[in-house]
């Protein structure tokens, strides 16, 4: 199996995510993927190899593409070629999973375009016929389209579960101006995208996007397009009306729920048959979408 990387180790880390490790360079910054995986809130024990530099490509494929559509941090993908452009010694194992990007600052809130009824959207219509307060048509199925994409904002918390909020929620955080930029260009994206991937293959249910400012002005920031941050379904197999298969960290969530994990409990070893089907499902991801291997 893959050498995996679960910790990275440069000047001026600022921030350890989940997944991400972010380094500050002064007007700019470094963002790290590396193969850390987390399922129920938590980051388990094993690594998903390559998956750092699938997230990392895969978010520079799509940042290229949706520049015309709403401006984003992104600079570009660090490698051999270019490693000068990081003011330290980069070893091999950073190429291709470390991106440098602008130096936005964080609007504390995240941002959830859906175009389809799935995950916590249909456990919220059961319950109250809407998507966090957004009423919907009666007698939709679990993974339905939705007559037209909408638009939930979640909190962000440091620890934690994210917590779905309102828009007028969304403006009391970070500010009417704001929340009405955040709206327009997570739709515009999701909207982009889902055309874009629909071509490819593959159906984007939904999205999870942040921003931040730069310059005065509101950008995507994060990574976009993901297995990480999206629900990406197969398109031909796609059958309304109950769960869909998908090209994410499914295989690691299926398995937790069998192991017999509480939550509370330390996290368990994931086995390396698990972990082979996830790696195989990011990289199936990656050249469905860009139609190319992943580069060494």
């Amino acid at each position: 199996m893959p050498d995996v990387l679960l910790e990275s180790q440069l000047p001026g880390r600022t921030y350890r995510g989940k997944v991400r490790d972010t380094y500050d360079l002064g007007d700019k910054m470094l963002i790290v993927a590396t193969d850390r995986i987390s399922a129920a809130d938590m980051v388990l024990p094993a690594g998903i190899p390559e998956k750092g530099r699938i997230l990392t490509q895969l978010s520079a494929w799509w940042f290229d593409r949706i520049k015309e559509v709403v401006p984003n941090h992104f600079i570009a993908v660090i490698g051999p070629q270019n490693k000068h452009m990081v003011p330290f010694e980069l070893g091999p194992e950073y190429y291709g999973r470390s991106m440098l990007v602008k130096k936005a600052k964080r609007l504390n809130a995240e941002c959830i375009a859906r175009g389809y009824i799935s995950g916590s959207g249909w456990k919220d219509y059961q319950r109250t016929g809407a998507i966090c307060g957004i009423p919907l048509p009666e007698g939709l199925r679990e993974s339905d389209r939705l007559p037209e994409p909408i638009f939930t904002p979640s909190t962000k918390p440091e620890v934690g579960h994210d917590e779905n909020i309102s828009y007028d929620q969304l403006e009391t955080i970070v500010g009417e101006e704001a929340a009405n930029a955040m709206k327009l260009r997570t739709l515009a994206v999701y909207g982009y995208a889902h055309t874009v991937a629909l071509e490819r293959g593959i159906i984007i249910a939904d999205t999870k996007l942040e921003f931040g400012y730069w310059n005065e002005e509101v950008i995507l920031i994060d990574e976009v397009l993901t297995p990480d941050s999206s629900r990406f379904w197969p398109a031909n197999e796609y059958r309304p009306g109950g769960p869909q298969p998908s090209f994410d960290k499914q295989p690691v969530r299926d398995w937790l729920s069998r192991s017999g994990w509480k939550d509370g409990d330390p996290p368990p070893p994931v086995p390396a048959e698990v972990v082979a089907a996830t790696t195989e499902r990011y990289r199936t991801a990656y050249k469905m979408l860009t139609g190319q291997e992943l580069p060494e």
